[in-house]
């Protein structure tokens, strides 16, 4: 508990796409027109055809390739760039034709199998893209460009280890290439290696220091790296050089608003909309931002801008359904909520929210159907593990433990005033691995013990894999974890280290318990909510739903309070 993974509007950032793929020879539609003789007249249509090709001159060149054909239909040469040319101009079906008959042709023909395989790629259908990648580096083990190609498909099959090996195999042949270097990068940067990713981006621009989309994907991993100023940079660079880049001033507009400078980050994202009209992605970080300024409205109309264009937006839809109900019309956050949840079953936002518009509208017990503290609140008293002489031995360890560990700082918002670490399921664990273990098994045995219900949204799409998140929480006297839920998560839990005697008392004040189902004061509830409140005890772990809205109840003692939260993360 604590941990702030409460943001209920939902901001979607343009991530670099995949950089330009490495094109085997070159091709269009074919149209009709006079034959030429075979022989050295047909040499000298394919050199001037391909002359404009290279030109950019598809619809010129596509003309002279079906010359070619006409002559020579078994032609490898023009096949291949008339299949590559029919790609270009996005005739799919054609490109495929031509390109399998140049192939067929000449088996050994490693440019028509990469381009094949970047017209699978762009058809989805990426199993016989890799196919025809790996065709391609079997036929020319050198072709930097296809292990390139290869590397982006591996990446968006999810097999990131495989996809890492084929860039880096790219840039063994060809160590100066920077668009391999930035893919690279990105997928670096996926995997959570972002010292290394930020690297990569770095050594694609010491080579080309004006590519754009080098600079954008650079701001990105600044930008996770908590170095805002630096991320503003890189992304005012790649506008500087390139400035129809929609996801550039989309991105700058992202890092803008964490910089609390949101009347620059909403000039930010109308220029993107201005250069890219139908950018529902920055229609919504428009909302976002006006519905920070209070401009409530327009935030309303900028999330309906985004759903009109992406009806199936889940952050949309979530994002729409907050401002809703902080405009007091529970009825359309209740229609909104549903569509999210028609889209998204399991979605953790909808599911609350859609809680607080039915009690609003007078229908507590379907609210308490989706919010219901006795089916799906745990309790679980914990005994000491192997190595500790007692529990309280254990309980002295983990706070030691938590008091140390280097990603620790104070933090002071709206959320929490207190000391949080990060990461304590990351070595050295200490005496964390053993209650990894605990929660492990006390999230096992809830899995195994949850009612089946195929009409509930939590207890019908529990996670097939899961993740855990851990980390640490101290509160002094004046501290203050606020109500939040964890959205990305499925499962939430706190384990009670070390407990105040003031919050270890039953008095009427019940100062630092757990409560649980007030919203933030952020929604201007007309109902009082029914909540639900628990007394921490030292070896007390409390496991519930993320979407359960949770707080610390304040205390004024100058004893520590020390607990240790805990997210079960699906894995897709």
């Amino acid at each position: 508990m604590g941990k702030d993974r409460s943001v209920t509007k939902r901001r979607q950032r343009g991530s670099a796409t995949k950089t330009p793929k490495k094109v085997g020879g070159a091709a269009g539609r074919v149209e009709d027109a006079p034959a030429p003789a075979p022989g050295i007249a047909t040499a000298e249509v394919l050199r001037r055809a391909v002359a404009l090709h290279e030109a950019g001159r598809l619809h010129e060149a596509m003309p002279l390739y079906r010359r070619i054909l006409d002559v020579e239909p078994d032609n490898p040469d023009a096949l291949q760039a008339a299949g590559t040319v029919a790609f270009q101009l996005g005739d799919v079906d054609q490109a495929v034709e031509l390109l399998s008959a140049a192939i067929a042709a000449k088996p050994d023909l490693a440019g028509a199998h990469n381009n094949l395989g970047l017209v699978f790629e762009a058809a989805g259908q990426l199993d016989e893209a890799e196919a025809a990648y790996r065709r391609t580096v079997d036929i020319e083990p050198g072709f930097g460009g296809a292990h390139n190609n290869l590397g982006n498909v591996l990446k968006a099959l999810g097999r990131l280890d495989e996809a890492l090996a084929a860039f880096r195999r790219a840039l063994e042949i060809d160590p100066d290439d920077p668009e391999v270097h930035c893919n690279l990068g990105t997928l670096l940067a996926v995997l959570g290696r972002l010292g290394d990713a930020e690297a990569a981006f770095g050594r694609a621009l010491e080579i080309a220091p004006g590519f754009a989309g080098a600079h954008c994907s650079l701001g990105n991993v600044l930008q996770l790296l908590g170095r805002l100023t630096e991320a503003e940079a890189a992304y005012r660079r790649a506008v500087d050089i390139e400035p129809g880049i929609a996801m550039a001033h989309n991105n700058l507009g992202n890092v803008l608003e964490k910089l609390a400078r949101r009347d620059e980050a909403v000039a930010a994202y109308r220029r993107a909309l201005e250069i890219k009209p139908d950018y529902a992605g920055a229609y919504n970080n428009l909302g976002v931002t006006l519905q920070e300024l209070s401009r409530l409205d327009e935030a309303e109309a900028a999330y309906r801008q985004a759903l009109g264009i992406q009806p199936d937006y889940v952050g949309a839809h979530c994002n729409l359904s907050n401002v809703l109900l902080k405009r007091s019309d529970p009825s359309a956050a209740l229609q909104t909520c549903d569509a999210c949840l028609a889209i998204d079953p399991a979605n953790r936002e909808a599911i609350v929210f859609k809680a607080i518009a039915l009690d609003e509208l007078g229908r507590r017990d379907a609210a308490r159907v989706l919010v219901d503290f006795d089916r799906f609140i745990r309790q679980v008293r914990i005994t000491a593990p192997a190595g500790f002489d007692d529990l309280a031995a254990f309980n002295r360890a983990l706070a030691r433990h938590v008091g140390a560990h280097p990603a620790r700082s104070f933090e002071r918002s709206a959320r929490l005033i207190g000391i949080q670490t990060q990461d304590l399921l990351v070595e050295p664990k200490g005496p964390v691995a053993a209650l990894e273990d605990i929660i492990r098994g006390a999230v096992e045995d809830y899995l195994r013990s949850l009612p089946a219900d195929p009409d509930h949204p939590f207890s019908a799409n529990p996670p097939g894999r899961w993740q855990l998140d851990a980390w640490g929480i101290v509160l002094e006297a004046q501290g203050l974890i606020a109500s939040h839920i964890h959205p990305p998560a499925w499962l939430s839990g706190v384990y009670y280290v070390e407990v105040p005697d003031a919050a270890a008392a039953p008095g009427e004040d019940r100062a630092g318990w757990i409560e649980f189902g007030r919203p933030p004061p952020e929604f201007p509830c007309t109902v009082e909510p029914e909540v639900r409140m628990f007394r921490p005890e030292e070896g007390l772990m409390l496991l519930f739903p993320s979407y359960f809205y949770h707080r610390a109840v304040p205390f004024e003692t100058p004893e520590r309070r020390i607990s240790i939260s805990f997210d079960v993360l699906p894995v897709d």
